[in-house]
């Protein structure tokens, strides 16, 4: 049986082996929090658009992260952030014109009820605020996530993210649900997905919580990458929503063009959420994250707490925020992750299709899924051979990590900007490494 992989040992550094040089300063200064890429962590100099530059000169792919989401050190970011900094940056309690604007900006975006904005540095924080919302106005305290769901690392969020948990189990307050697959569901994902969502809200009641909140990644991340067939979330929601609970749409990962099709992943089901968590690809690289509420929701929660955030929505936040808003619609990455996205995909079918370990691609975008197998051909995943196969990859020039329930699924998430013989360059890669 394969073994449940949390999801900072997925392609980590075993800090246990110790290490030397560079390796060896960042353990002495971090200790056990410290988390490295790699059996053989990589130290990083340089980087511009989707390539990054190691120490030694070796250039590398970037389809690890997205965080860089519309391309490393892109300069109209770079300017916009440079000429903010060196003019006004303060914190949130003075009327900056530059945060506003970058509100408004924000907020066409958002369908017309999630009229309030409030900034926070992380998706941690987002999402934790989220969950306090939630809970003000629904009365109820549970919490249904999928099983390998990753939300954050306040102490709040931490509870609600089974996939960074190692011994501690699942406090009373928190079920989870499978993830939304054919494993799982079969042929009706839709009506299977719901069902177990009713299911988790029912246990939520007997316990005496009742649900205040569902909250999902759309694309599921850190469960493997589930985003066919599109729709499919709808019904759960609305079970959530008729029930009296919200809907928490975490789009730090799939948000901000990524999926191709949309600009947020909860679009492409037809979903209204009640809330929406954003973060990371907001100011590519800059540290900023937020949350999207409807004002009334909003002000139950005020009415108790106070919330302030002292760097949330800071002036250099909304100038990199601006920045990376207007380099989406400019250069089109939402159109260029739909059409480079769908190619690379189409590319790791076929390269599925004369593979026994390739067992299953999915997603949509650039943000894509790619299931590795056990070499008998039973369909098992792999986590070891995943390893492998990672790499391979670095060794040819490219980085890529794993995710799903049992760390064998290889997360392709490169930014918006990579073009086609870049998508090209990955398919090369990625045949060789799994070419036994």
């Amino acid at each position: 049986m394969s073994q449940i992989r949390q999801i900072l040992d997925m392609n980590a550094f075993d800090a246990s082996t110790g290490g030397d040089g560079a390796v060896k300063r960042r353990l002495d200064n971090l200790g056990a929090a410290s988390v490295l890429f790699y059996r053989e962590p990589i130290e990083m100099v340089a980087a511009k658009g989707a390539w990054m530059e190691a120490r030694d000169g070796t250039r590398y792919l970037d389809f690890y992260n997205n965080v860089p989401s519309v391309g490393h050190s892109h300069p109209e970011v770079v300017a916009a952030v440079s000429a903010q900094v060196a003019k006004l940056n303060t914190n949130t309690r003075y009327l900056v014109e530059i945060v506003d604007d970058y509100l408004e900006a924000l907020k066409t975006k958002l369908h017309g009820q999630l009229s309030n904005v409030v900034m926070t540095c992380s998706g941690s924080e987002a999402n934790d605020l989220a969950i306090r919302v939630a809970r003000a106005v629904s009365g109820k305290t549970g919490v249904i996530v999928t099983e390998t769901a990753y939300h954050g690392n306040t102490a709040l969020v931490t509870e609600v993210s089974p996939s960074a948990l190692k011994r501690s189990p699942l406090p009373d307050h928190v079920v989870t649900v499978p993830a939304p697959g054919a494993a799982a569901y079969g042929e009706d994902i839709a009506n299977g997905f719901r069902a177990a969502v009713v299911a988790a809200m029912e246990t939520l009641e007997t316990r005496g919580h009742g649900t205040a909140a569902f909250l999902a990644d759309s694309i599921f991340s850190s469960d493997g990458i589930f985003a066919d067939p599109a729709g499919f979330l709808l019904p759960a929601v609305q079970a959530v929503q008729e029930d009296g609970g919200l809907y928490i749409a975490d789009e730090v990962q799939p948000g901000f063009g990524r999926t191709g099709d949309a600009f947020w992943g909860y679009e492409r089901h037809g979903i209204a959420p009640d809330i929406v968590t954003m973060g990371k690809p907001m100011g590519n690289g800059f540290p900023m994250a937020g949350m999207a509420a409807r004002p009334e929701h909003l002000a139950m929660f005020c009415e108790d707490v106070g919330y302030f955030n002292t760097f949330g929505g800071n002036p250099v936040a909304a100038a990199a925020g601006l920045a990376v808003l207007e380099v989406i619609a400019a250069e089109g990455l939402r159109e260029n992750a739909l059409r480079v996205g769908a190619h690379l995909k189409a590319g790791l079918t076929e390269v599925a299709a004369g593979s026994d370990r390739v067992t299953e691609v999915r997603g949509a975008g650039l943000f894509l899924g790619v299931d590795l197998g056990a070499q008998d051909g039973s369909g098992a995943p792999d986590a070891g051979y995943t390893v492998q196969v990672i790499d391979r990859m670095r060794a040819s020039g490219v980085l890529i990590g794993a995710a799903g329930r049992f760390g064998a699924t290889l997360k392709v998430r490169p930014p918006l900007c990579l073009n086609m013989a870049e998508a090209d360059r990955f398919i090369e890669a990625f045949t060789g490494a799994v070419r036994d």
